[in-house]
């Protein structure tokens, strides 16, 4: 079995249970994060004892997205050449299936046996992009879910958010990049539905339970069938487009003034900037934001 830095996996009976584990960092996304996810997705797939993957966050959020703290140099050798942006590089590292985090998060999408993201907290950027290559996503009632990188420093990657929403609410979302609760999003038809947070492990594992008593050879052709339906609209096409744009609106002028700001002052005063107008995220009324106090204990 692989030795995970950033993540958990177990196994009991028919369940696996992969568990993004840094929750000092709300479960922010560095590598070799990417990698673990895919090597554990691809564990769960060839254990013939396993029939269902369940996703979760540890701590108090699901995932937070990419790590921007240290001006995204976590990726360097992969974008940059002799320390600057190179535009060639990492259009090539975006969109090569062996090394872009956007086609390991879409192992979740590819393995035969069903995923159920478990969303509690944060679950946002390339966080939400986890969440929704699931099969199932059943979430949290106070969970925010939301891109708030259509606002600045970024583009869709997977677009799930597109493909999960009709058209008049994916273009709402792209443009503002408001987040939306668990509840919301369970209306919003975002997400599968929400639950508060005292039942959200026991919803979803007698989900996963349910979804067991199936004949696996049932659950992955009912899957196949839908994926690609999905896949015959277009999706990646918009997965080799998504990153490419990623890539450009995290190095226009204000885009590098946003990161400026964050290495000068912190992560703090940049999303402050880039959220203070809209009065969401972090700086959004308690009451609009996750409760910190409910935390997944691996």
């Amino acid at each position: 079995m692989h030795k995970f830095e950033t993540i958990l996996y177990s196994t009991d009976g028919a369940v696996a249970t992969v568990t993004l584990n840094r929750p000092e960092a709300l479960n922010t996304i560095v590598p070799p994060m990417p990698d673990e996810l895919e090597a554990a997705i691809e564990a769960a797939v060839r254990d013939e004892g396993v029939k269902l993957i369940i996703l979760r966050g540890a701590g108090r959020s699901f995932c937070g997205g990419f790590d921007f703290g240290q001006g995204f140099h976590h990726w360097d050798k992969y974008i940059n050449t002799d320390g600057q942006w190179d535009p060639g590089k990492d259009f090539a590292f975006s969109t090569a299936p062996t090394l872009a985090p956007t086609q390991k998060f879409m192992s979740i999408w590819r393995s035969p046996k069903p995923v159920i993201a478990q969303v509690h907290g944060w679950c946002v950027g390339g966080g939400s992009d986890y969440a929704l290559c699931a099969d199932l996503v059943i979430a949290s009632e106070d969970a925010r879910i939301g891109t708030p990188y259509s606002r600045m420093w970024g583009a869709y990657l997977s677009g799930m958010w597109i493909y999960r929403l009709g058209l008049t609410k994916a273009k709402e979302y792209a443009l503002t990049g408001k987040p939306l609760s668990g509840k919301e999003a369970a209306a919003a038809g975002l997400i599968n539905s929400a639950v508060p947070f005292e039942r959200l492990e026991a919803t979803v594992k007698r989900t996963a339970q349910q979804l067991a008593t199936i004949p696996l050879s049932q659950l992955s052709a009912m899957k196949l069938v839908v994926n690609h339906a999905y896949e015959n609209m277009g999706l990646a096409s918009t997965q080799t487009l998504g990153p490419i744009l990623d890539g450009l609106m995290r190095n226009t002028p204000d885009a590098k003034r946003f990161i400026e700001l964050s290495e000068q002052q912190g992560v703090r005063a940049a999303i402050a900037a880039r959220d203070g107008p809209f009065g969401d995220y972090s700086q959004g009324p308690e009451d609009e934001r996750p409760n910190p106090n409910n935390v997944i204990r691996p």
